[in-house]
């Protein structure tokens, strides 16, 4: 046997000898196989080397936790050991951690690893150029970039991130990014559980797919099954729509999102807003829900169009959109105003519909109340159904259709309770500048109206009836009445006209209902209440990962040699600085007023 085999035969067994004496107590860093080993004082002082063989790689093991390396020096004063060329560290059956160069104390139980590091888990691959591991704590620690990749969920980068060993939990910081083949996410600060691929979003934060974009400063999503639930200024973009709400929830598998409490849902190609306090949107079919308030807004230049109803829905692509209005709905514009128990708007042909549904019958109580009804300017129209055309190009009103019972009031401006009125089976109006102008009255016609010469003095009360009626109004007022195929009819003095008779048959003079401003829309309605939504737990910063209870397990390493330089102390993270969140983000944020 070669005299250098014998002596590196001598070190090893001596070696072993002298650490046996300690591991019951100190529990010492032990050597379980070296190809060669030997003391080396120009390293320093007790400075012990080994290396590998043809056969095996170096292996030590410290409670628990096995090491590999082509090369080690053990400083067995401190308990203290560097690891060089294909480092490999394994703790238990699950951690697994590979490098080019690991210094690992056996008194902290604090590890440092550089050049392309990797760390395993069941779940997740870690890669980064230098890490810390703190066995105690069962966490480790990157400051100047890493990755993380998870089969179902993605690539996660951050320039700062730790790992839970226990909880199974990484908490990224500073320009986190998770890549998937769906969507990337972009935030803050990011939580992320790799056992069930839960993601807590912390600060502004975006998540961009193909065919929409979401927009959050707190929110969760499941990696798993691409769905997510999203607080503080949140909002989702579909294609040419933006949804807003204080409290979104979003399914990418089924392009569905739904919201709770102060609503928006904004059209930029047909200009038009959507509001209320609950939602549900369907990107495939291009659908809209919304109660609790609804409101919706048709945004014009001069004059903007609002329908309030119990529920209202938008369907249909973007050429070709459909508003829904049902239950209670109540129009205003601030030269036109109406009610309806319902009303369907054409986007493309701007054809609006107002509809008295037929599970109303003639004698219900309400049936009345319910009957459509529509205000320009002076002049109340009534009928079973109104059609109201509109100009898409110009956005001004065109003409206006109204079938079954068409009845048309204006109140005489001059007397104390007269009212001008026409009824008829059918009324056709046309409009000039958003005001009528002409007006047809088709079928079984009737006419009560107060004649007035050039100075405004009653002439007096024409009560007649034809086959059909034109009238011409000038500046809101009629100027001329013709009687086309008159039946009969009569030109009344005032004083002759008996006071039972100047009210035509179905008669109903509502301009106490009449909306006056958007607010009036809203006035009929039952209190508002609003559910109280459970916001997401606040961010809670992670503590220092050198904290007081790693600085005393440094200091206390260092005891037993004061006059050498405490190797535990080197190669340690400097202490990160934690940047707060937005003011709009925070926890207290003032919360919206409910109804607004």
């Amino acid at each position: 046997m070669a005299l250098n085999s014998i002596k590196n035969l001598i070190f090893l067994f001596s070696f072993l000898i002298t650490l046996g004496s300690f591991a019951q107590d100190k529990q010492k860093i032990t050597i379980e196989y070296a190809g060669t080993g030997y003391s080396d004082p120009e390293i320093e002082e007790g400075a012990k080397v080994f290396l590998r063989d043809k056969s095996q790689q170096v292996h030590f093991i410290h409670e628990g936790v096995n090491m590999w390396c082509d090369k080690a020096i053990y400083y067995e004063d401190q308990d203290f050991i560097e690891a060089f060329s294909n480092v490999r560290m394994q703790q238990g059956d699950s951690i697994n951690m590979v490098a080019k160069y690991v210094e690992y104390s056996g008194k902290t139980q604090l590890a440092y690893a550089s050049g392309d590091v990797v760390l395993t888990e069941p779940e997740s691959t870690l890669t980064t150029q230098i890490l810390y591991f703190d066995r105690t704590k069962q966490q480790a620690y990157y400051d100047d970039k890493g990755k993380v990749v998870r089969d179902t969920s993605g690539t996660i980068t951050s320039k700062v991130g730790r790992y839970y060993m226990t909880a199974k939990k990484y908490q990224f910081t500073d320009s986190v990014v998770l890549v998937n083949p769906e969507y990337t996410l972009k935030t803050e600060r990011l939580d992320f559980f790799t056992e069930n691929g839960y993601a807590y979003l912390f600060g502004p934060s975006t998540i961009i797919g193909e065919s929409s974009t979401v927009y959050c400063e707190r929110g969760f999503y499941n990696t798993n099954n691409d769905t997510g639930y999203f607080q503080r200024n949140a909002k989702i973009d579909y294609d040419n729509r933006r949804f807003e709400g204080d409290s979104l929830y979003f399914d990418r598998n089924r392009s569905f999102a739904s919201a709770t409490n102060n609503i928006t849902v904004t059209d930029t190609i047909n200009r038009s807003i959507v509001k209320g306090h609950y939602a549900e949107v369907y990107r495939d079919k291009d659908s809209v829900f919304i109660t609790k308030r609804a409101l919706a807004i048709t945004v014009q230049e001069q004059d903007s169009v609002y329908i309030h109803a119990d529920t209202l829905m938008v369907t249909g692509k973007a050429d070709n959109r459909i508003t829904r209005a049902f239950y209670n709905v109540r129009l205003f514009k601030s030269d036109l105003a109406g009610k309806s128990d319902s009303i369907h708007v054409n986007h493309k042909t701007g054809l609006t519909q107002m509809i008295n549904l037929n599970r109303f019958s003639s004698t219900d109580a309400f049936a009345t109340k319910r009957k459509p009804v529509l205000w320009n300017v002076s002049n109340q129209m009534t009928g079973d159904t109104i059609h109201l055309i509109s100009n898409v190009e110009t956005e001004k009103l065109d003409s206006l259709k109204v079938f079954n019972n068409a009845f048309l009031v204006s109140k005489d401006s001059l007397s104390e309770n007269g009212y001008n009125q026409i009824k008829g089976q059918r009324l056709i109006g046309l409009f000039r500048d958003n005001e009528l102008y002409n007006v047809n009255i088709i079928k079984n016609a009737e006419v009560i109206y107060y004649s007035r010469n050039a100075e405004n003095e009653l002439v007096g009360i024409n009560k007649s009836k034809s086959g059909s009626i034109n009238i011409k109004l000038n500046n809101q007022a009629i100027e001329e009445i013709r009687l086309i195929q008159q039946i009969d009819g009569e030109l009344y003095p005032e004083s002759m006209f008996p006071k039972s008779g100047r009210r035509l048959r179905g008669f109903d003079w509502r301009g106490e209902e009449r909306p006056t401003s958007v607010e009036d829309l809203f006035k009929d309605d039952p209190p508002l209440v609003l559910p109280k939504i459970k916001g997401l737990d606040n961010y809670v910063p992670p503590e220092d990962f050198i904290d007081d209870s790693v600085n005393e397990r440094i200091e206390k390493a260092g005891e037993d040699t004061p006059n050498k330089a405490n190797k535990a102390a080197r190669n340690l993270p400097k202490k990160g600085k934690i940047i707060p969140l937005p003011d709009s983000v925070k926890a207290n944020t003032k919360q919206k007023k409910a109804g607004q």
